[in-house]
Order: structure tokens, then sequence, then C-alpha cells
């Protein structure tokens, strides 16, 4: 599952600005981005992979 959440960094700790429904204690991993998106598309180009086959298309037939 995946979700984004606001926070801001106050006194060396991330707190939400949204509502969160974590149990206490649960551990997360966090990927943070600053608010003004500087460098994003070069960050976010590394989490481009390759597919073996079109899911697009596969999606797009199983519907005909």
């Amino acid at each position: 599952m995946s979700k984004v959440v606001r926070v801001r960094y106050e006194k060396g700790v991330l707190r939400p600005l949204d509502d969160v429904e974590f149990r206490e204690g649960e551990e997360l991993d966090v990927i943070i981005v600053r608010k003004n998106f500087s460098g994003f598309r070069e960050e976010a180009g590394r989490y481009k992979f390759r597919v073996d086959r079109d899911v697009v298309e596969e999606f797009i037939e199983e519907r005909r």
C-alpha cells in the first residue's frame, strides 16, 4: 500500500499534516521529496523500469 502524506519537519521530527491510519509502532518506508520539486524529475527517473509486455494493451484487450 502506498500513501502520500504531507509532513512538516520540526525539531528533528517529521510531523504529519494529514490524518494517518497507521498502527502505533508500525515501521514504514519513507521517500522524501521537497515541496518545491527541485530535481524531482531526475530523482523520479531512477524509479522507472521496463516490463516485458504491454500491460496497457492487455488491459484494453481484456475489456473488448
